[in-house]
């Protein structure tokens, strides 16, 4: 994406921590802060503000670019929440334009976020007591209609979890009309409360809990059974498989079970289905690392195997192709990307550049604090990279001093193709003294390397960058998901990450 990213009116800022930087255009913005926001707080910025930013660009942005926007990033980055977010906040400024109804059907891709959307209604709308959802937006009540005839009773059955607003609720103010009679009868299901009680390993599991068990040796063996059965039936899903690993392989299944589940996890197809975070197997990874159960290897094997399938695609970087990536391992990006999640920015930054390092052969990788370090680890093994750039990140501090990754290729002489920054774009110079930061040092980089390139990927999405990107050779990126990987080819190719969302159907 070489965006035309920048406010036409003077656009230097002073970023989070004082020092010089750019301020993006409402567009780019509200891009940059819709795909790096799981609307948890940031280390620099409270879910609360980001929100309201958030809120204020969408009013000041083209609708269909919105509404776009909203499609995208469910569809293609893969968010659940903040696209509804998109969807509700639009209903504000679009209210009885069809706008809103079609993006509405086109970020509710699972039945439960038919509710999530109404209750972030309710709550963007300050409903309370009985007036909660008592006057729905007709735009977001057609949307929703046409949203409910996208699924069946397992779905809705699968889905139909105890909260604020159920999906009963949810069909008693959406009135939707059933497409055909197999689909009234769901409704009236829905209605009375009696859909089916699907076999998922949610179900299965639940019931299972609920039994009393003589020991826990009888407790072990009747899980272990009920683990085995799951598995074979197909019924676990790949986020699900990811996500216990843990109580699989502490549940004792059998040896063939066991490489059933890797096999699958490994699998290419089944990786490229399941449009896992990449972050997401960096999880499991450490969950399983800490056990000490027998089949633990073969599972770090697969998980590896997994992460390296989902890399395959990442074009751009041959034989020939010079690389730097540097990751920054600052203080600010060691927070996490979600109240309930142990990951943080920083892993996220680690994980993204360890892929992207398995795909390049002339490539030098390290991070960056108060100094920049080159670490060497082979292209393989991708999250074992990652844990060992984690488990080192003390030994460069924990400052924003990116320019010193710049500022060691001007004095070495050395010239590269590219130059790949994973960071929150806040950076400075925190030595006392000196000003010069990383925008001057790339303009003397690129006297002496007139054709190189800076990529900025931005994992924070605070609405500026260090370095002006109308500069040439320099380019902003913005993302978690293996997609800015996408939006990556699409600039070697002379196109523009914006573009994509432009071709969004409405």
């Amino acid at each position: 994406m070489r965006f035309n990213v920048f406010r036409k009116a003077k656009n230097k800022v002073k970023n989070h921590e004082g020092a010089e930087a750019f301020a993006l255009n409402e567009r780019t913005e509200l891009y940059s802060a819709i795909v790096t926001t799981s609307l948890n707080d940031k280390f620099y910025e409270s879910a609360d503000k980001r929100l309201k930013r958030i809120r204020n660009l969408i009013a000041k942005n083209d609708p269909a670019f919105v509404a776009r926007l909203a499609i995208y990033t469910r569809t293609k980055m893969n968010m659940r929440s903040v696209p509804l977010v998109l969807a509700v906040e639009l209903a504000k400024t679009q209210s009885g334009k069809d706008i809103v109804s079609k993006t509405v059907k086109g970020v509710v891709q699972r039945a439960d976020e038919i509710t999530e959307l109404l209750a972030y209604y309710q709550a963007a709308n300050e409903r309370k007591g009985s007036k909660k959802l008592n006057k729905l937006s007709k735009q977001i009540q057609h949307g929703l209609a046409d949203a409910f005839n996208k699924f069946d009773e397992y779905q809705f059955a699968k889905y139909d979890r105890a909260g604020e607003i159920k999906l009963k609720d949810a069909l008693f103010i959406v009135h939707p009309k059933a497409v055909n009679e197999q689909q009234q009868v769901v409704f009236d299901k829905i209605a009375k409360g009696i859909l089916d009680v699907p076999y998922t390993w949610e179900t299965e599991l639940s019931a299972l809990g609920q039994n009393k068990f003589a020991n826990e040796k009888v407790k072990q063996a009747a899980f272990r059974a009920k683990w085995e059965e799951l598995i074979t039936s197909g019924k676990v899903g790949y986020m699900a498989l990811l996500r216990n690993l843990r109580n699989i392989l502490e549940a004792g299944v059998s040896k063939d079970i066991l490489a059933e589940v890797c096999n699958h996890l490994a699998n290419r197809d089944a990786v490229a289905k399941s449009r896992q975070f990449p972050f997401r197997f960096l999880s499991a990874y450490r969950e399983v690392k800490q056990l000490t159960c027998g089949g633990v290897p073969m599972v770090l094997d697969a998980l590896e195997k997994a992460v390296e399938q989902s890399a395959g695609n990442i074009r751009g970087f041959g034989r020939d192709t010079s690389v730097v990536i540097a990751c920054d391992v600052s203080g600010s990006m060691q927070k996490p990307v979600s109240a309930k999640s142990k990951v943080m920015c920083y892993d996220i930054g680690l994980m993204l550049a360890m892929l992207l390092q398995s795909r390049c052969e002339d490539v030098r990788t390290g991070m960056f604090g108060d100094t920049w370090k080159i670490i060497n680890v082979s292209r393989r093994n991708i999250l074992a990279n990652v844990q060992e750039f984690y488990n080192r990140e003390g030994e460069v501090g924990y400052s924003t001093n990116g320019y010193l990754v710049i500022k060691d290729l001007v004095a070495k002489g050395k010239v590269v193709d590219k130059v790949m920054m994973f960071t929150d774009c806040q950076l400075w110079n925190s030595h006392a003294g000196s000003q010069t930061g990383i925008a001057t040092w790339w303009k003397q980089y690129k006297a002496i390397a007139p054709h190189a390139k800076l990529y900025l990927f931005d994992l924070a999405g605070y609405g500026n960058t260090p370095v002006d990107v109308r500069e040439d050779g320099v380019h902003l990126i913005a993302g978690w998901s293996d997609k800015v990987f996408d939006m990556l080819a699409a600039l070697e190719e002379g196109g523009r990450a914006l573009a994509e969302i432009e071709k969004i159907a409405l």
